[in-house]
């Protein structure tokens, strides 16, 4: 494989999922009907809550922002993966690929605060009730969401930044289906411990341990609140209204976790190809999923809107 020296890097080679010529239209298949199931499921649930009114409440506002997030990540993600399927140019210059990174990593971090954002909106929606409407008010929720999206960007500059001043790589292979930060720094022939240190400590903590105990101390307090009712059908009423998101930053941080929250040396390229590709499939597959299948509003908005059988929602998540 071709070397590189102390120099200004000028194009990286995106390896793929996978080099055996047997599976290639399988995996191009798969991997365009999940991008498309994705593109549908949450443009859907974006559009559904646009157009029906009776899903304008802060909740849902947050739902729509995770929903265009969801889209941007799978979109940056895999379209390289699918047009090197089609076109068989794995080649990625070194702008774009830098790029890629900053945008993926941007918009992974926002989708983590809009979801502390949403923890933020049950807790005052069950901890504080008589005030929610003020507190929650569409101004605040509006400057909530873009506080969240400019945060993304401004957390992962610094990393980018850091990533950019390395120009030494063993290889410009890159062992992954696109650009991200830990098969990038496994490629550096420099010392870059200082980098994961700085990362760990800095990006890692602001934008995924940071909105995790934020999420965390929300729910603590809704638990507590939920346990002072008295009634047993009254706390699954009110638990049930946080099914949704419980399960939706269960399954992200879990794959983000096992991604990322790892030293360097103990992360192997193929376990976190792997990793990447549940984040960047299957997880923004099964939010619109499981918001549809465990809402009520979202199941009735789905029948005025698109006239949907009521036969289709006799599947329910207990």
């Amino acid at each position: 494989m071709e070397q590189a020296n102390e120099t200004v890097m000028i194009y990286f080679i995106v390896k793929g999922i996978s080099d055996a010529p047997e599976l290639q239209l399988l995996i191009f298949l798969l991997v365009l009907f999940i991008y498309l199931a994705t593109l549908g499921g949450n443009l859907t649930m974006f559009l559904l809550i646009i157009m029906d009114h009776h899903l304008h409440t802060p909740m849902y506002f947050f739902l729509a922002n995770l929903s265009a997030l969801d889209i941007s990540c799978s979109t940056i993600s895999l379209h390289k993966a699918l047009i090197t399927f089609i076109t068989g140019d794995k080649v990625v210059s070194y702008i774009s690929c830098l790029i890629q990174m900053f945008l993926f990593l941007s918009f992974t971090c926002a989708e983590l605060l809009i979801l502390t954002m949403m923890g933020y909106d049950r807790y005052v929606a069950i901890c504080n009730p008589l005030h929610y409407h003020g507190i929650m008010s569409p101004k605040a929720c509006c400057g909530l969401a873009g506080v969240c999206w400019v945060l993304g960007c401004l957390y992962i500059m610094p990393d980018l930044l850091k990533m950019a001043s390395v120009t030494c790589y063993t290889s410009l292979e890159i062992n992954h289906f696109f650009c991200d930060f830990m098969p990038l720094l496994k490629l550096s022939c420099s010392d870059t411990y200082a980098l994961q240190i700085y990362v760990i400590t800095g990006g890692v903590f602001l934008s995924g341990v940071l909105p995790f105990i934020l999420t965390f101390v929300s729910y603590v307090y809704i638990i507590r609140a939920i346990l002072r009712i008295r009634s047993r059908i009254g706390r699954q009423k009110v638990f049930y209204t946080c099914s949704s998101h419980l399960t939706v930053i269960s399954l992200l941080y879990a794959t983000l976790i096992s991604q990322y929250l790892r030293p360097a040396e103990y992360i192997t390229l193929e376990s976190n190809k792997f990793s990447s590709l549940i984040n960047t499939t299957i997880v923004p597959i099964l939010n619109p999923l499981i918001y549809s299948l465990k809402n009520e509003d979202v199941k009735s908005a789905f029948k005025r809107k698109f006239k949907i059988p009521k036969q289709f929602f006799l599947v329910k998540i207990s």
